[in-house]
């Protein structure tokens, strides 16, 4: 059996797969303000077509699995889907991507249906700017969904934040408080120019060495940390004693191409070897089909460049692929 391995020799493992195209939030930076024109149902993989695919990529070495969307937790009984996909032979991990608003009634369930680990994203502590950010989000809602996965046991708990210039970049110092504070990985995150077709991203663009500055000026010392679950891009740190710990994730000013282990699964079926293309490859009328479905997941992996090339954009070189056009709650970052 053919092994996911690329031109440039890099190994997949890895797939996101994204189960709705479907948000009860309408952040800034992953859908515009307008909202979305959403996928009808009909159009949208069930959970036999992923468990198919799932059935297929894993005899060709895929192990760990991230569920993503728009937001996993309003499909309906998402828990059965994680149940079926923890039962595919040679699948060692699932992960899933929250905006933890509906977490809290579904801790226990998706740890015993298998989950293994959380990322839950959280781009501010502070309420109305929670609110503004999100467009009508609930943090209460958000901080007692965290609170119920630290209760159910699930290690590591992330929490992503996307850092963005004159939004909430003011907050860094109380993020890194709450890794002090909690047993949790909080991930600073480069804002990315995924789906806009303007330059309006680069003026909410900030460097991650501004993490550093802040950390020294709260007095504090840290230390680089090694850790291994999820083998991710974020080069993670302590603070001395702290229960947490806090990562750098830059995809753009110092991108992680060349260790690039993860292919995408669109909910509509499409198969992206890189997020920030717009290279796509409809698996859907294979499912069932374990040669066919391998055969196109090669075909897909043949073409995936090099590097994304986001930091070309920041910079308004030209490009040599086309980027894609989909937001990211369509494509399921």
């Amino acid at each position: 059996m053919n092994k996911l391995v690329d031109k440039f020799g890099r190994i997949h493992d890895y797939m996101r797969i994204s189960v709705t195209d479907r948000c009860n939030l309408r952040c800034v930076y992953c859908m515009p303000e307008e909202g979305m024109e959403f996928e009808p149902s009909d159009r949208i993989l069930s959970y036999e077509e992923i468990e198919a695919v799932v059935k297929a990529v894993a005899k060709m070495g895929v192990r760990k699995l991230r569920l993503t969307g728009g937001e996993p937790l309003v499909r309906r009984e998402i828990e059965k889907l994680i149940a079926m996909l923890s039962a595919v032979p040679g699948i060692e991990d699932i992960a899933l991507t929250t905006n933890a608003i509906f977490l809290e009634s579904k801790a226990e369930k998706l740890r015993e249906a298998g989950l293994t680990r959380l990322n839950i994203s959280l781009d501010s502590l502070k309420a109305d700017r929670f609110s503004m950010i999100t467009r009508g989000g609930d943090i209460k809602r958000v901080m007692r969904g965290i609170d119920a996965v630290v209760r159910a046991a699930f290690t590591p708990i992330k929490l992503n934040v996307v850092l963005m210039k004159g939004i909430n970049d003011d907050e860094i110092q109380d993020f890194i408080r709450l890794s002090m504070e909690k047993p949790l990985q909080v991930r600073f995150i480069e804002y990315m120019p995924i789906g806009h077709d303007d330059n309006s991203w680069r003026e909410k663009y900030i460097s991650l060495d501004t993490i550093f500055e802040a950390v020294e000026k709260m007095g504090l010392s840290y230390e680089s940390e090694v850790l291994v679950y999820g083998n991710g891009p974020a080069e993670n740190y302590r603070i001395p004693g702290g229960a947490g710990s806090f990562g750098l994730i830059h995809p753009v000013s110092e991108h992680f191409c060349d260790t690039c282990n993860r292919l995408r699964l669109t909910a509509d079926g499409s198969i992206k070897p890189c997020l920030y293309w717009n290279d796509e490859w409809n698996v859907r009328p294979l499912a069932g089909d374990d040669r066919a479905i391998q055969a196109l997941f090669l075909r897909a992996l043949d073409a995936k460049p090099e590097n994304h090339e986001m930091a070309m954009a920041l910079s308004r070189e030209s490009q040599t692929h086309t980027p894609t056009v989909r937001r990211m709650s369509q494509i399921g970052g």
